[in-house]
């Protein structure tokens, strides 16, 4: 094999690791990671890049998981007092035809509230995100307690019961 084989192998092999595909839904999600806040959180959450590679828009709706007793989608909104609140978005998160939507921290994201056990750095966190036409998607996320937010911010969890 060609050292420009192996190079060509390798690219693919880092540019696939991680994503997860719908088969024959074209929905493709990557860079998924989860985390929590503090080592006894009761809650986490998870971000991840979804891409449909369908003709036609498609709609994360939910999300299911065994790791907590209530998995929601929530976005961040400004509380008029500079304060970010989360909150549960019902109607989910639009991904366009040929387009993504980025859940990450500060933003849209999975909310894991009343985790059923701790999340340590390293762990696996089995999801399935229910889209409106795609249908389900179980991915694997890892855990990673490491990862620097891409953005800052102060958000307040006290609304979240457990």
């Amino acid at each position: 094999m060609s050292l420009k084989s192996v190079v060509a192998a390798a690219v693919a092999a880092v540019v696939f690791a991680g994503a997860a595909y719908a088969e024959g839904a074209k929905i493709m999600v990557h860079d998924q990671y989860a985390r929590v806040s503090a080592k006894a959180s009761k809650s986490g959450a998870a971000f991840m890049e979804i891409m449909n590679m369908a003709s036609e828009a498609d709609q994360l709706i939910a999300a299911r998981s065994d790791v907590a007793k209530r998995v929601e989608l929530h976005t961040h909104m400004e509380s008029g007092d500079g304060i970010m609140k989360m909150m549960h978005v019902e109607e989910g998160f639009a991904i366009p035809a040929g387009g993504m939507h980025k859940l990450q921290r500060g933003g849209d994201h999975v909310m894991f509230m009343g985790l059923n056990q701790s999340l340590e750095h390293g762990d696996t966190v089995k999801v399935t995100l229910v889209f409106q036409n795609a249908g389900e998607v179980e991915i694997e996320i890892p855990v990673d307690l490491e990862r620097k937010p891409a953005e800052g911010g102060h958000m307040d969890h006290s609304s979240h019961s457990n």
